[in-house]
C-alpha cells in the first residue's frame, strides 16, 4: 500500500457521497492496519533497545499518520451530511479508532519510557564526567573545595547510530 502525502496548502476535497465516504473508511481501516503494524514493531524495538532501527520506521509512520488524519479529517466533516447514510459504517469505525488510540497510547508510553531512561543515562554519564574531571584542590578552610560541575564540565559527545 503506498499513500502520497497531501500538500498542506491544498484543502482537503469534501466527500460527496456515502459510497465514497464507505471507500473513506476502507481506506481508514487499511491505513490503521499499517499504522498499528508499524507502531507494534517500533514498541518491540523499543522494549528490545533497538533505538537506531526504530529511527528507521519514522518515514513509514508518518505517511500513514498524514494519510490517516487527512482522511479521519474528510470523514468528519462529512458526518453531519451523510450519518444517516452510514449508520452501522460509521460505528464500526469509531470502535475501530477506539482501539486503535488504546495501542496508540501504549506506544507513547513506551517512548517516553525509553527517553527518559536515555536522558538519565545521558545526565548522569555527564554528571559523573565533570566530577572526576574537576580539580581536587584543599581551599582556605583546608577542606576540600567542591567547583561548580558545569564550570569543570567538558563537552559530551554521543555516538547516536550505536
Amino acid at each position: 500500500m503506498t499513500f502520497s502525502a497531501p500538500a498542506q496548502e491544498t484543502p482537503l476535497r469534501p466527500i460527496a457521497s456515502a459510497d465514497e465516504a464507505r471507500d473513506v473508511i476502507r481506506m481508514l481501516d487499511e491505513t490503521v492496519t499499517a499504522l498499528s503494524a508499524v507502531i507494534e514493531e517500533e514498541s518491540r524495538l523499543v522494549r528490545a533497545g533497538r533505538l537506531s532501527e526504530v529511527a528507521r520506521l519514522a518515514p513509514r509512520k508518518t505517511d500513514f499518520a498524514r494519510a490517516y488524519l487527512t482522511d479521519s479529517q474528510r470523514l468528519r466533516d462529512a458526518l453531519p451530511r451523510l450519518r444517516g447514510a452510514l449508520g452501522r459504517d460509521i460505528e464500526g469505525a469509531k470502535a475501530r479508532h477506539a482501539a486503535f488510540q488504546t495501542q496508540l497510547q501504549a506506544n507513547l508510553t513506551a517512548l517516553a519510557t525509553a527517553h527518559a531512561v536515555s536522558e538519565g543515562i545521558v545526565r548522569g554519564v555527564a554528571d559523573e564526567v565533570a566530577r572526576t574531571t574537576a580539580p581536587q584542590t584543599y581551599g582556605a578552610s583546608g577542606r576540600t573545595s567542591t567547583a561548580d560541575p558545569r564550570q569543570a564540565a567538558r563537552p559530551l559527545a554521543v555516538y547516536r547510530s550505536l
